[in-house]
């Protein structure tokens, strides 16, 4: 089925947040899915594979030890996520070493919209590069170069770069097809974002609640 970007960022961030995710994360989780999304990227089907990976794991260990040098985590995969939101607070690191590596790295498509943000603070294209695969954005527009490796679940390395130049913008889309199976993971993790039934509240609920009219 086909979704609207606002309903994919809407559903991606109670996703993300009812798999563990703090609030903040989960917001910027969302505007990363639907920003892949918007370029008929599976930004969705990759954050539903993710949140079932790292599933209630604790952020510190799929975050990076330190971002001197090559970047790893102490689980040895970093989340996409939490990488990402560090790679766009040290942009302007980024831009003064000219590339940052990052290692072992969980769906790294997910990590390229955080890349955007990092792009439009240096006012210039970020570039991120994995098996094959090159993407380079502004922040509003995005080129892709190789196919096979942007829905790949890991990478042993991936290298960002900045300044990079664009060629071959891709078109955006308005709406993004999102299968069943994917809607319905998505849709499993945000429903633990919502306080269970008690008594008391089904009977303040809409309706006859525990009392019988009739």
């Amino acid at each position: 089925m086909t979704y609207s970007l606002n309903e994919i960022e809407a559903l991606s961030k109670r996703a993300a947040r009812g798999s563990g995710l703090s609030w903040g994360l989960a917001e910027e989780a969302a505007k990363g899915t639907r920003w892949l999304a918007s370029f008929d990227l599976p930004g969705p089907q990759l954050l539903a594979n993710l949140l079932e990976l790292n599933d209630r794991r604790a952020e510190i260990d799929v975050s990076p030890v330190s971002l001197e040098g090559v970047w790893k985590a102490p689980a040895g995969r970093m989340s996409p996520l939490i990488s990402g939101a560090s790679l766009s607070d040290c942009a302007g690191r980024l831009l003064a070493l000219g590339q940052i590596q990052l290692q072992s790295v969980s769906y790294p498509l997910l990590v390229v919209p955080f890349l955007g943000g990092a792009a439009l603070r240096l006012k210039t294209p970020v570039s991120v590069a994995w098996d094959g695969v090159r993407l380079t954005t502004d922040g509003h527009q995005l080129c892709t170069e190789g196919e096979d490796g942007l829905s790949a679940d890991h990478t042993p390395l991936m290298t960002v770069s900045a300044p990079a130049v664009m060629d071959g913008p891709k078109e955006p889309v308005i709406r993004a097809q999102v299968s069943s199976e994917c809607w319905a993971t998505l849709s499993r993790f945000a429903h633990r974002t919502f306080a269970p039934a008690t008594d008391e509240s089904r009977a303040r609920g809409a309706g006859a609640g525990l009392t019988d009219n009739d």
